[in-house]
C-alpha cells in the first residue's frame, strides 16, 4: 500500500504517517510536509521518486504528473487499467491525505497583494483530492486531520469499508467546493454584488437541539467567507448555561442587530425576535433598568443583548429577572460569576472591547424563497439620515431631535409595519408586524400609556393616511420622525401642524418585512 501526504495543515500528520508506516505503507510527500516527517525520523520519500521529475517553478508543479494521477485514478477492478500501469511502470497510489494552501487566511490579512494571492491558489492539491475522490472505492482520501485517527482504526482491523470511504470522498468534495468559493469571492470583489452564479460556502458551527419546533431538526453553520469577520455569534464563545436553540439564535441575532445601531452605550431586551426594550445611557446599569421599565412583562424569559461589558451593577440589575440568554462584549469577572449562578442561563461573549454601528458586517442579505434565494445588500442608516428636513412650522426642540435619532436607530430593527414611541433614550412602546399602520401606533400607544406624553413617535415607512399622526398626536406624542415619500405626505404635514407637532422627513425607509 502506498501514500501521498501533503498538507498545509501539518496538524496530526506525524502521527498519522507514523501509524501508516507502522501497518508496512509507503509514504511519499512533498516540502514542507516531507520535511516535517522527516524531522521526527518518519521513513518518508519524494514525490519526485514516484515521477521521476523534479519538482519546478518554484515547487508549482510537483504533483501533477502521470505517475500521480494515473497511480490515483486507476480502477483496480478493470484489468486493463491495472495491465496498462504495470506497461508503463506506475504503481497504484492508495491513499491521499491532502489539505490546501490558505488562501482565506491569506486574503484577509491588511495589504495583501493580488499576486500574495495568486500565490496560495493550491492546482495540485485540489487535482490530487478530487482523481482519489473520484476513485474513492480504490483510494482512500483524507482532508481533515480528525480523520486521521479514524482512517487508522480501520485499517488496522484490516480494511476501511465502502461507507467510510464514501464519506471521506463526500467530505474531500466539499473541501475542493469550499476553497473555489473563497478564491471566486476574492475575485470577484465587492463591485461585482450579483453575480450570474454564485456559490456560498457553510461550515458547521453546532447542532441544534431542535429547530423552531420540537419535531423540526436544526443546525447552525457560519459562512466559510473571504475578509475579516466582525465580531458575531458565529466567533461567539459560551461561556455558561443550556445548549442554544434555533429560536435561541435568532433572538441573538436580532438583539445584536438592535444594540449596534446604537454608538452610546445600550441594551436590549428581545423576545420572540421583537425589541421589547431598548435604552441607551452613560450609566449602563441605568440603560437595562429603563430598557426593562418599558415593558418588564414581556421582558420574561426573554433575550438580554448590550453593546458594551456587563459590569457588577448591570449583572446584579439582570440577576433579577428571568433571562434564556445574555449577549455582550465580555464580562467582567464579578459579574460574570453572579449570571453563572443561574444554571440554564445562556451567557454568550463575543470577545471584543465594544460594539457599534461601524461594526456591523457588510455582507450580504440572503433569504430564502420558495425554490429560490432573494439577495440583496445590507440595510444601513445613511448619516444623511441624521440630517433630516424638518417640513411642519413647528422645528423640533433638541431634545426631541435626539430622542427623534434614538427612535429611528429603534425601528429599523422592530418588523414593519413599525412603530416606536421613545422619550430619554428609552423604548416606551412598540407595534409592530401589522397590516394597518395606525393599529402599530395604537399599540405603541397603549404599551407606552401615560409616558407617551411628551414623546416622539418613530415610523420605518411614510404614513399613508394621516390617521396615525393623529393618532399619536391624541396620544400626547409632540414630534414624529418618519421617511416620507407619500401622494399624501402633505395631509400628514396639516394633522401634525393641527397638533403643534415637529415632523422631520428622512428621505431614507427601514421596512423589515
Amino acid at each position: 500500500m502506498r501514500a501521498i501526504l501533503s498538507v498545509s495543515d501539518k496538524e496530526g500528520v506525524v502521527d498519522f504517517a507514523r501509524g501508516l508506516v507502522e501497518l508496512g505503507v509507503a509514504v511519499f510527500s512533498t516540502g514542507g510536509t516531507k520535511k516535517a516527517l522527516q524531522d521526527s525520523a518518519i521513513p518518508v520519500r519524494s514525490v519526485s521518486d514516484l515521477t521521476g521529475f523534479p519538482e519546478i517553478l518554484d515547487g508549482r508543479v510537483k504533483t501533477l504528473h502521470p505517475a500521480v494521477h494515473g497511480g490515483i485514478l486507476a480502477r483496480r477492478d478493470i484489468s486493463g487499467h491495472m495491465r496498462e500501469l504495470a506497461e508503463k511502470g506506475i504503481g497504484p497510489i492508495d491513499l491521499v491525505a491532502v489539505n490546501l494552501y490558505p488562501f482565506v487566511q491569506t486574503v484577509a490579512r491588511e495589504g495583501v497583494t493580488l499576486q500574495d494571492a495568486l500565490e496560495n491558489i493550491d492546482i495540485g492539491g485540489p487535482t490530487m483530492i478530487r482523481a482519489a475522490a473520484k476513485n474513492f472505492p480504490s483510494v482512500i482520501v483524507v482532508v481533515d486531520p480528525a480523520d486521521y485517527g479514524v482512517v487508522l482504526e480501520h485499517l488496522r482491523k484490516g480494511e476501511v469499508g465502502m461507507e467510510v470511504r464514501r464519506k471521506l470522498a463526500e467530505k474531500a468534495f466539499q473541501h475542493v467546493a469550499v476553497y473555489d468559493t473563497a478564491i471566486a469571492q476574492y475575485l470577484r470583489g465587492e463591485e461585482e454584488r450579483f453575480p450570474e452564479v454564485m456559490t456560498i460556502a457553510l461550515r458547521k458551527r453546532i447542532d441544534l437541539s431542535y429547530g423552531e419546533n420540537p419535531h423540526q431538526e436544526a443546525a447552525y453553520y457560519q459562512e466559510e467567507a473571504r475578509g475579516k469577520p466582525g465580531p458575531s455569534l458565529v466567533s461567539a464563545a459560551q461561556l455558561h448555561g443550556k445548549a442554544l436553540s434555533y429560536n435561541n439564535i435568532l433572538d441573538l441575532d436580532g438583539a445584536l442587530n438592535a444594540v449596534m445601531e446604537f454608538p452610546a452605550p445600550t441594551v436590549a431586551i428581545i423576545k420572540h425576535n421583537v425589541a421589547c426594550g431598548l435604552s441607551s445611557n452613560d450609566d449602563l446599569a441605568e440603560a437595562y433598568r429603563r430598557a426593562l421599565a418599558g415593558d418588564p412583562v414581556s421582558a420574561f424569559g426573554g433575550i438580554v443583548s448590550c453593546n458594551r461589558p456587563i459590569d457588577l451593577a448591570t449583572a446584579q440589575e439582570i440577576d433579577k429577572t428571568h433571562f434564556d440568554a445574555i449577549v455582550a462584549p465580555w464580562y467582567e469577572d464579578e459579574a460574570l460569576a453572579l449570571l453563572k449562578r443561574k444554571r440554564d442561563l445562556r451567557i454568550i461573549a463575543l470577545g471584543v472591547d465594544s460594539l457599534s454601528p461601524a461594526d456591523k458586517p457588510p455582507c450580504l442579505d440572503i433569504r430564502r424563497s420558495g425554490g429560490g434565494i432573494l439577495v440583496q445588500t445590507p440595510d444601513f442608516i445613511n448619516e444623511k439620515e441624521f440630517s433630516p428636513r424638518t417640513v411642519t412650522k413647528r422645528e423640533p426642540t433638541a431634545k426631541e431631535l435626539e430622542d427623534l435619532f434614538f427612535a429611528w436607530r429603534a425601528v429599523k430593527n422592530i418588523k414593519s409595519n413599525a412603530i416606536v414611541i421613545a422619550k430619554d433614550n428609552t423604548l416606551l412602546g412598540m407595534g409592530a408586524g401589522q397590516p394597518n399602520r395606525v393599529v402599530s401606533v395604537h399599540l405603541a400607544l397603549r404599551r407606552a400609556g401615560e409616558a407617551a406624553r411628551g414623546a416622539v413617535v418613530g415610523s420605518d415607512a411614510f404614513f399613508p393616511f394621516a390617521d396615525g399622526v393623529e393618532l399619536a398626536a391624541q396620544g400626547g406624542c409632540t414630534a414624529i420622525i418618519q421617511p416620507g415619500g407619500s401622494v399624501r405626505d402633505q395631509e400628514a404635514i396639516e394633522m401634525a401642524d393641527r397638533y403643534g407637532m415637529a415632523m422631520v422627513f428622512t428621505g431614507a425607509r427601514h421596512f423589515r418585512h
